[in-house]
């Protein structure tokens, strides 16, 4: 209702030349208002056209009026603006929908600035000021504006909740730390945050170095993927240019084989024109001797043919025709056949190659080898936070520091049943999957140390459960004296010196898993090169009296 009402007095004292609040205004004899500036301008227009008028009702004046300030407008005009101001600004100020509201505040309630976790109220800034000015309440701990305080109250005792129980991972209040978890391990809300507020710190620590190591990573894919194209481009333009020459000497080949066929053909050619001549001659000159015989056949005079008939020269015999006769047809087909035979070895040597080449290509590796870190230093890079997962532990495996401890305990423990329990093996498994580059350490006695695949089998007392016995999970056995080495049943005797302090490091896409003797030095006890087809969890095996503990890595 009051925005309607300052709506209204606004439309009433607004100008209707410039639609806005009047300013400095005055009212014309015809009872109409007006900016001052506004009517005078109208007003200038009009004189130009000779005439002088009001906006609204067209009202004439002669001469033109001279105009004085309406003070009683300017008052109103001025309050108006005070008004709505002022309920702007209450309206910013009362709590909205998503707002938390202040708890003293009665009918419509302002906005929280601050709620008090000792109070577990929410305060206005009217309302917050004892715990700004008075010293009792200075001590209270004030948090911005949150609609969750009541969560702090336990509905049991309905006392705030300032106790953390360790052993059930949740917040109690100080009767439920002498009752219900009078035997558990508790501490005060405040020490447990300090704890888990360093351990989230060090967990960024964590995630912030892998990023950067992720992004030297992209890094070098980059540049792997550029020499890549360069490589492959290269490797296209030099094999064009091979092919290219192939072909080119193919040609030049084909060009010799033509050029001497052509030229034995023109010799051959020419050999065999010149004797059709000498044969050509010696028929004419045999079909005059022949001529000549006849002649003289038919002489009557038989003196005169005895007188002639020893004058005939004696007839040669014939140097060609034999040597003709009894030479074969000589053609070509023989170079032909040859020919075809240089095509076949070439068919053959280029289906071999090309089968090669293509097996050659295939085995290209586009990723740049990572080499293996060397120092701890190096290692630590790597550094992966463990934490075990209790759904995971056997009855006889005890969790303690933050679910990092794992001792053998001669009783069960009252764990819930859980699908994921190992039910007949002392064994716990991490929460974390581990891919990529993992680097953890742990302090070991008489302990197993393992990665796993998550569906080896839980139930039952087979070798399918146990780490190492198995295809699907591998593991370094400590005993206190020596090392040995399992995986699927086959055992590998570790030699070098012992130590309480294990590490494990792990190249899941290179398929590298080490375990090294960490004691000042870093030593490699056993390296494994497999592949791994889906993600790990880190594992432990505790023995009789064992106990192992995930060390924190700085």
């Amino acid at each position: 209702m009051a925005q309607q009402e300052n709506q209204l007095d606004r439309e009433i004292l607004s100008c209707s030349i410039c639609l806005d609040l009047l300013k400095d205004p005055v009212t014309t004899v015809c009872g109409h208002s007006y900016c001052k500036s506004c009517i005078n301008t109208h007003w200038d227009k009009g004189e130009e056209r000779g005439s002088c008028s009001c906006p609204q009702c067209r009202q004439t004046f002669t001469p033109r009026p001279v105009l004085e300030k309406s003070t009683m407008l300017a008052a109103l005009v001025e309050e108006l603006k005070k008004t709505g101001l002022q309920a702007a600004l209450a309206d910013h100020c009362y709590a909205g929908p998503e707002d938390v509201d202040c708890d003293v505040c009665t009918g419509r309630k302002l906005k929280a600035l601050k709620s008090c976790l000792v109070c577990l109220a929410s305060y206005c800034e009217k309302h917050l000021q004892p715990h700004l000015q008075s010293a009792p309440f200075k001590k209270h701990k004030l948090v911005d504006p949150s609609e969750k305080l009541q969560e702090n109250i336990c509905s049991r005792h309905d006392e705030v909740m300032k106790m953390f129980c360790r052993t059930d991972q949740q917040c109690i209040c100080y009767l439920c730390s002498v009752d219900e978890h009078k035997d558990h391990d508790t501490v005060t809300a405040a020490a447990e945050r300090t704890e888990r507020q360093r351990e989230l710190g060090l967990r960024r620590q964590t995630i912030q170095q892998r990023v950067q190591d992720t992004e030297k990573d992209v890094k070098l894919l980059q540049q792997e993927e550029e020499a890549v194209n360069g490589s492959a481009d290269k490797a296209v333009e030099d094999s064009e240019e091979i092919f290219t020459e192939l072909i080119r000497l193919l040609e030049k080949r084909s060009s010799d084989v033509k050029q001497q066929i052509r030229s034995q053909q023109e010799t051959e050619v020419s050999r065999v024109r010149e004797l059709q001549e000498r044969l050509e001659q010696e028929i004419t000159e045999l079909k005059r001797k022949d001529h000549e015989l006849k002649q003289l056949s038919d002489t009557e005079d038989h003196n005169q043919f005895l007188h002639n008939y020893p004058s005939l020269s004696p007839l040669s015999e014939s140097t060609h025709s034999s040597r003709i006769r009894s030479r074969p047809l000589m053609n070509f087909e023989d170079v032909t056949a040859a020919v075809s035979q240089v095509r076949g070895r070439l068919q053959d040597i280029l289906s071999g190659t090309e089968t090669e080449i293509l097996q050659i290509v295939s085995q290209v590796d586009v990723l740049l080898p990572q080499p293996e870190p060397q120092t701890r230093a190096d290692f630590l890079r790597y550094s992966q936070e463990i934490t075990l997962d209790q759904n995971t532990a056997h009855r006889r495996v005890l969790l303690s520091k933050g679910n990092r401890k794992v001792t053998h305990m001669s009783k069960d423990q009252s764990y819930s049943n859980h699908p994921d329990r190992f039910t007949d093996r002392c064994q716990v498994l991490s929460r974390e999957s581990l891919t990529g580059r993992c680097y953890w350490e742990v302090e070991v006695r008489d302990v197993e140390v393992a990665v796993t695949y998550k569906n080896i089998r839980r139930a039952g007392d087979s070798h399918e459960c146990e780490f190492g016995l198995n295809d699907k999970s591998w593991s370094l056995l400590f005993d206190g004296n020596s090392y040995s080495f399992y995986y699927n049943r086959i055992k590998t005797p570790v030699s070098g010196p012992v130590s309480s302090r294990v590490g494990v490091y792990l190249d899941h896409s290179a398929g590298v898993l080490s375990f090294y003797r960490v004691s000042g030095t870093i030593t490699l006890l056993h390296r494994v090169q497999t592949t791994f087809t889906q993600p790990l969890y880190a594992g432990v095996r505790v023995g009789y009296r064992g106990r192992a503990e995930i060390c924190k890595l700085k």
